[in-house]
């Protein structure tokens, strides 16, 4: 997974994986997805994202699995 952000036009960009994009749709007019051939997500672009998210204070954590 690899975030990218565009300082210059305001633009987030999320790479889930590097799957062929063979459709996008809409969520709204600032968020689009791109999807690959079995619909799963690969990317997701938003427009407006200082007004939209919490971009300046991103951070990435992972939990490891609890063992039972």
């Amino acid at each position: 997974m690899k975030v990218t952000y565009f300082d210059d036009t305001d633009t987030l960009l999320v790479n889930f994986n590097d799957h062929k994009i063979v459709e996008t749709k809409d969520l709204n007019e600032n968020t689009l997805i791109e999807l690959d051939e079995n619909g799963n997500i690969v990317s997701m672009t938003i427009e407006h994202a200082k007004q939209q998210t919490e971009v300046s204070s991103f951070s990435f954590n992972q939990v490891a699995k609890m063992e039972v």
